[in-house]
């Protein structure tokens, strides 16, 4: 769920137990592609201004569309990957974007009226989008899904699902949290009805059963600040604060300094700023979902589908995380924050 900052109904889609591993899945789509030689349109049918790439020149169009909430840091990330496997084959990629899940319905709608290859799409409220995604179904093109909707994206109708588990993810964070001796959890959520955020901040609780879940408005830094510095000095027994996206954490640091609160922040997510929060000691450890990898998955998926008929994941969601950076590893890490790759 990046997250509507990133990073968002109780369907269930396949067990996640047999999830494949990113590395796999990352192994299988770089071999595929190498010795694919498939029935995709020669170079000379591509449109023109397709992205040029050494891969194959394909001519295929394929939308991309998240509730990518403007200006989070967390969205170029995806959109590099998808823009690095639109490049790599020869895909013109169209990217939009809508934090209003009826809008973002909207632009998948657009997108099948439009006749696009495929799509590739959050399903951050898998409710709201399941007809359109069922419209592109009918229309017989091929949609997978990414980021958020891990529970959800088989019964929405999506084919595929490139993504993190987020309850393993916020499971895994409350017990190294508890571990660390941590008693009372601040989770911030920042976008109401996400299914990937409120799957985090749960997945905290069953790890630290006091754990209490505020709600934000991620798209105000400003708001958010001024809620968390609220609720910080009335609340001094918070020793853990959560965050679920790299700004909303970047937005903590600035409340816990003002309210002169002891708590410890741990953040899903990264951005170079909050990578740098690590190195300095001020974030304990982040929780990445990796989503250079789900964007570049997301396209080079469809890629290999239309192409030659291929699928990803043996019917199971493909894992990107969750991915742990702390003190033991920021440094290897903190290089690749600052191209976008992670």
């Amino acid at each position: 769920m990046t997250p509507v900052r990133l990073g968002k109904s109780p369907a269930r889609g396949p067990s996640r137990k047999g999830a494949t591993l990113v590395t796999l899945a990352a192994a299988t789509v770089l071999a595929l592609s190498a010795c694919s030689g498939g029935g995709a349109p020669a170079a000379s049918n591509a449109p023109a201004g397709a992205p040029a790439g050494g891969g194959d020149s394909s001519g295929y169009t394929i939308a991309m569309i998240t509730h990518e909430t403007p200006g989070d840091t967390f969205w170029d990330k995806i959109k590099a990957g998808a823009n690095q496997a639109a490049k790599n084959n020869g895909i013109t990629l169209k990217y939009s974007n809508d934090p209003e899940p009826a809008k973002q319905a909207t632009l998948i709608q657009s997108a099948v009226d439009s006749k696009v290859d495929g799509i590739a799409t959050t399903l951050a409220t898998p409710d709201a989008l399941k007809s359109s995604v069922q419209a592109a179904k009918t229309a017989k093109i091929p949609v997978v899904a990414f980021n958020s909707g891990i529970d959800q994206y088989a019964e929405t109708g999506a084919s595929m699902y490139f993504g993190s588990d987020e309850n393993l993810a916020g499971q895994t964070a409350g017990k190294r949290i508890a571990e660390a001796g941590g008693k009372k959890v601040l989770c911030v959520i920042q976008a109401a009805g996400s299914v990937a955020l409120e799957a985090r901040c749960a997945g905290v609780k069953s790890g630290i059963a006091a754990t209490e879940n505020i709600q934000v408005n991620g798209s105000d830094d400003a708001a958010v600040t001024s809620s968390l510095q609220a609720k910080l000095a009335t609340a001094k027994d918070i020793d853990y604060i959560v965050t679920l996206g790299a700004p909303i954490a970047l937005d903590a640091l600035k409340a816990m300094d003002s309210a002169s609160s002891s708590a410890k922040l741990v953040t899903f997510d990264l951005n170079q700023d909050a990578a740098q929060a690590i190195k300095d000691g001020k974030i304990q450890f982040s929780i990445d979902q990796q989503p250079y990898v789900q964007g570049y998955l997301a396209v080079q998926a469809l890629y290999l589908n239309l192409k030659n008929g291929n699928d990803i994941g043996g019917g199971k969601a493909t894992l990107t995380g969750p991915s742990f950076v702390d003190s033991t590893n920021i440094e290897t890490i903190l290089p690749f924050t600052k191209n976008n790759t992670r």
